[in-house]
């Protein structure tokens, strides 16, 4: 039987992703679940998703919605963008799409018009983006671009005591919906960490490769992890989204 992989925000590092395929020896029995963000930071952003979409012709694969997504599918559909968007990555994404001729093109746009806002699979397990903000869960948001936006319930299950239990009449409803949530988002970096973080229920798996950390995947079941080098290693002549 093969292993359910979840990995991390790519942001643009193809060679971090190959990397990681090789170093987790990821097979076509295993089913890959990515959390988003797969463009933004490093040169290789559109070619990531090219990439992705003939990964899927062979492997079992569910891509979840990341903002960076978003923002990206609305230049490409609306010729618009946020001028912010730039600064964060998207000059990368701007100048990748240079080299997508039309066809290309098409199967791009069903990519992201296809990308999942979240998943669950059938051991009660949660994976999105970012978070949720409603007390009954994802399916019940009110604005799904919480999804893959939201910050909060990363840091409500960091600010946790560890001591207190789901049982507790004070332990947070929404991390106690999911046996566990794996999410993105938001690079663990910030907390000094080059790992997946564990809090409460949820793992991050952002381990911040749009930045100087490294791109990883994740076994659900096992807890065992892979990582690529520090992405900016494999791009020395990059920036990334430093």
């Amino acid at each position: 039987m093969g292993r359910t992989l979840v990995i991390g925000d790519i942001h643009g590092a193809l060679r971090a992703l190959q990397q990681l395929i090789e170093k987790a020896k990821i097979t076509a029995d295993d089913t890959l679940i990515f959390l988003g963000d797969y463009v933004d930071g490093w040169s290789d952003s559109a070619t990531v998703v090219s990439f992705l979409i003939e990964l899927n012709q062979t492997h079992q694969c569910i891509f979840l919605r990341g903002n960076h997504d978003e923002l990206c599918y609305t230049w490409l559909t609306q010729k618009t963008h946020n001028p912010e968007w730039l600064q964060h990555g998207g000059q990368a994404t701007l100048d990748g799409y240079k080299t997508i001729d039309s066809a290309m093109m098409v199967k791009h746009l069903d990519f992201y018009e296809r990308l999942l806002n979240y998943h669950v699979d059938t051991k009660n397990r949660l994976f999105l983006h970012a978070g949720f903000s409603n007390l009954h869960g994802p399916h019940r948001e009110h604005f799904s671009k919480i999804l893959y936006w939201d910050r909060s319930l990363w840091e409500l299950a960091l600010a946790i005591d560890p001591a207190l239990q789901k049982t507790d009449l004070h332990y947070p409803k929404r991390l106690s919906i999911f046996d566990e949530i794996y999410v993105g988002h938001t690079p663990v970096t910030r907390i000094n960490k080059t790992t997946p973080v564990h809090a409460a229920s949820v793992w991050n798996i952002d381990t911040g490769a749009a930045f100087k950390g490294p791109l990883t995947a994740l076994d659900v079941d096992t807890k065992t992890f892979w990582q690529s080098d520090p992405v900016y290693r494999l791009y020395p002549n990059e920036i990334g989204r430093n």
